[in-house]
């Protein structure tokens, strides 16, 4: 065979993979094929990262691979209370070590529900505040038959703006748009913000940076298995701000009032519906208040205290109408509690925050 010969089987071949792999869109299934709870332990919260080197960690889009390396995927035993905690980067806990997290923390209390079942958390938070991005983790909770979802919310997350922000969304368009369309969001399902993959990007040649991505994670699992080392903390940090603006603006809106129609309870409302029996316990997270320059004006450097307020009431009295289980705890942390944002709170936050949620959840369990 000349080399002319070999080189054109070669690069027909090479097509014809290409086109194969772009027909049959194995991604979902390759993602589903992990080493995590095989050969080492399943991780404490989803994957998220941008210093893999240093957290033995990442960030990718492929939902099926981020929950099969989360410890959620094993097998649910009899004597287990299943808690499922979704969130923004506080309940995910950014800045906190894996034993440190609310979840985790929750777990370290040894609470026993009524029936004498141990009450496990799983954390199924995941940065970027957006309750799309929420709904859209929560979508896929019911394969692993919780008892319980517990979902930490704060009006960050609910302006539409904010919405379909977070990439983890944009590159998972089906589903998401499944979702706008079966629970009738106010959301478009053409929104541009949409990543449509062309049949050229769905090839191996196009897949190439997502298969890597795959691969890494399974890498990493055993660096995370032999060091528990999940996030690159920085020793030092920027706090909180004490003093802030005095612009009263909160995303595109202007006081005087804040009205349902500006914040997106729909997605709340398609959260109650997914969770159909299983209960769901709504918590407004706590956060910093200010006393500093401009505190009169604002909570802290999200909030401006008119639309605050006027959330914090329309989230009361919408949760009430739907009879839903509701637990407030904007005020629930010392101020000094807190780190780099208003909403990430220390080691010591976390487990006093824990013990609060925990006893709700003990009160909850049947």
């Amino acid at each position: 065979m000349s080399l002319r010969n070999l080189l054109l089987k070669t690069a027909l071949l090479f097509m014809a993979l290409n086109l194969v792999f772009a027909a049959l869109d194995p991604l979902p299934f390759l993602g589903r094929l992990s080493l995590y709870n095989v050969l080492w332990p399943g991780r404490i919260r989803l994957p998220y990262g941008d210093n893999p080197d240093r957290a033995y960690n990442l960030s990718l889009f492929n939902l099926e691979a981020m929950f099969a390396s989360h410890a959620v995927t094993r097998p649910k035993t009899p004597d287990e209370y299943r808690v499922l905690l979704l969130g923004d980067s506080s309940t995910w806990g950014f800045r906190l070590h894996p034993a440190e997290t609310l979840a985790a923390q929750i777990n370290a209390q040894n609470y026993v529900a009524p029936d004498g079942r141990r009450i496990v958390a799983y954390n199924l938070g995941y940065p970027i505040m957006s309750l799309t991005k929420d709904l859209l983790i929560l979508s896929r909770l019911q394969a692993y038959r919780p008892d319980l979802i517990v979902w930490l919310v704060t009006l960050e997350s609910f302006p539409y703006d904010k919405q379909l922000f977070p990439p983890l969304l944009q590159h998972n368009s089906p589903s998401l748009q499944s979702l706008i369309t079966n629970y009738q969001l106010h959301l478009d399902p053409s929104d541009p913000q949409f990543i449509h993959e062309s049949f050229f990007d769905k090839t191996l040649i196009g897949q190439r940076r997502a298969l890597a991505d795959l691969l890494r994670l399974q890498l990493y699992g055993v660096m995370w298995a032999a060091t528990g080392i999940d996030q690159d903390i920085p020793t030092t940090f920027t706090p909180r701000a004490e003093d802030l603006s005095a612009d009263l603006a909160f995303h595109n809106l202007q006081p005087p009032r804040l009205t349902a129609n500006d914040l997106a309870f729909d997605i709340l409302d398609a959260g109650a519906q997914i969770a159909g029996d299983t209960p769901l316990l709504l918590i407004n997270e706590p956060m910093f208040v200010s006393t500093g320059k401009n505190s009169d004006i604002r909570y802290n450097a999200f909030y401006p205290r008119w639309a605050y307020d006027d959330y914090h009431a329309l989230f009361a009295d919408h949760a009430q109408a739907r009879g839903w289980h509701y637990l407030d705890l904007w005020r629930a942390l010392p101020d000094t509690e807190y780190t780099d944002s208003a909403v990430h709170y220390t080691p010591f936050g976390a487990q006093l925050l824990a013990k609060k949620v925990g006893e709700a959840i003990v009160k909850l369990a049947k």
